[in-house]
């Protein structure tokens, strides 16, 4: 771990930036007082959707039913939803 002040931060962040995707994670200070810590973006792949949607609860029977009437309630293309308010 790293910790840079933001005004290094400002003028070198194009550098920060590279540390950061080499893996490293930086705390950013001001006034010798950590204000945010910037790390990597995880990678998420499909097998990670996969995965996260096992643990989720099939539709139930009035999934279609709602998706239905949420589609029914859409306005034609052009109309104006705010007329008459």
């Amino acid at each position: 771990m790293r910790t840079v002040s933001a005004t290094e931060a400002s003028r070198r962040f194009s550098d920060l930036l590279d540390a950061i995707e080499a893996g490293d994670t930086v705390t950013v200070t001001r006034g010798n007082r950590p204000i945010a810590e910037i790390r990597p973006a995880p990678h998420r792949t499909g097998r990670d959707l996969r995965s996260a949607l096992t643990e989720v609860s099939p539709p139930d029977d009035r999934f279609a039913a709602d998706i239905a009437d949420a589609v029914g309630n859409l306005t034609h293309e052009g109309a104006d939803p705010w007329a008459g308010a």
